[in-house]
């Protein structure tokens, strides 16, 4: 099948159904052919299917997959692990929602330069190089890790996150993918019960333990199952990253 770039006019809030979907290991995850037909599903079922991407990415790696790697193109995105909400345009180009965003930028109050001279002499943590807006995310060696660093972070009044035993990020306080994305849920008029949402790492507990029909896909990492463990509303899938999605969507009976 072909695939397009025709949106329909319908919002997403009208739509039957709606993915929201983390990217690495999820969306991105599975086989070759299991990824182009899944998403060649997606493009075919856009007057039907709503498409969020929920991410630690920021914007411009975001544009790059969906312009020139062949992913579907979402109609929003909650990146930067949460401190990003955006809608994406037919050119693909992400625009912040003002309203929406107010409170994390007021929630981070610039601190940045802060947290990165608190951090400075942390062992096993390295600054990655994106100039992210209301974050600031390391790459961890959990072998080298000084766990100090949570109390550091939590003085200056704001959160940690490990993921995947590997990422350090340090966001605004009460800010994270689960809460931003309800709020563009809520902005957006969806109704919460038509929506999967997807996860494979520790930064995707916070969406998958909202309440929502979920998914955390076979691949994920073990600790995310440890406490998404008991949660009715959640799907430990057997299948990984987008196959895992889509036996998610059979077994929470979210589309036919």
């Amino acid at each position: 099948m072909t695939r397009h770039e025709t949106f329909p006019t319908k919002t997403i809030a009208d739509k039957d159904f709606v993915l929201a979907t983390d990217l690495d290991g999820t969306f991105l995850g599975g086989t070759d052919s299991e990824r182009r037909q899944f998403y060649d599903w997606i493009e075919a079922s856009r007057a039907r299917v709503g498409l969020i991407f929920v991410t630690g990415r920021d914007p411009g790696h975001i544009r790059d997959l969906t312009r020139k790697r062949g992913v579907p193109r979402p109609d929003f995105v909650v990146g930067d692990v949460g401190t990003t909400i955006a809608e994406v345009d037919e050119d693909h180009f992400l625009s912040p929602i003002g309203e929406l965003e107010a409170e994390i930028e007021a929630a981070w109050n610039n601190a940045g330069m802060r947290v990165q001279a608190a951090l400075q002499s942390v062992r096993g943590l390295k600054l990655q190089s994106s100039g992210f807006r209301y974050r600031v995310s390391y790459d961890m060696d959990p072998a080298a890790f000084d766990a100090g660093a949570l109390d550091v972070i939590a003085g200056l009044g704001l959160d940690a996150l490990i993921s995947d035993n590997r990422y350090f990020d340090v966001l605004p306080k009460d800010v994270s993918k689960g809460p931003s994305l309800l709020r563009l849920l809520t902005h957006l008029g969806v109704d919460n019960r038509k929506v999967l949402v997807a996860g494979d790492t520790l930064n995707d507990l916070s969406m998958l333990a909202m309440g929502l029909p979920a998914v955390a896909v076979g691949n994920s990492e073990p600790a995310l199952l440890e406490q998404v463990a008991g949660l009715d509303h959640v799907h430990a899938a057997r299948q990984h990253g987008v196959a895992g999605i889509a036996e998610a969507i059979l077994h929470h009976k979210l589309y036919s």
